[in-house]
């Protein structure tokens, strides 16, 4: 009987171990990932932008390794169906805008 409750406190002095430097380890490794505030992630858009919501989605995955990052969605001439798309995914996107691109 002492065999036993020697193996089982072992495995759970283990166990507990273990989570502690699992919860340590995951605390260290993500303190090491700073917000940058102020980056922005701009997409120019021109005519029909066929690709449009491709290239949201992978800006969208990209702004998740980028914490404090921006998307902007700079219109240099779209049409009026692919303007109304890209506001509607500039609506649904947190921290993305729409913006007219100005004439330099």
């Amino acid at each position: 009987m002492g065999l036993i409750q020697d193996g089982v406190i072992s495995f759970l002095a283990a166990v507990g171990l273990t989570t502690i430097v699992w919860i340590v380890g995951g605390a260290v490794v993500h303190a090491g990932r700073p917000a940058i505030p102020g980056l922005l992630l701009v997409l120019p858009l021109r005519g029909e932008a066929l690709a449009m919501e491709s290239d949201v989605r992978e800006l969208r995955r990209l702004q998740g390794r980028l914490p404090g990052s921006k998307i902007i969605l700079e219109d240099h001439g779209l049409t009026s169906d692919a303007r109304c798309l890209a506001q509607y995914l500039a609506d649904r996107e947190p921290n993305a805008v729409l913006e007219t691109a100005k004439d330099r």
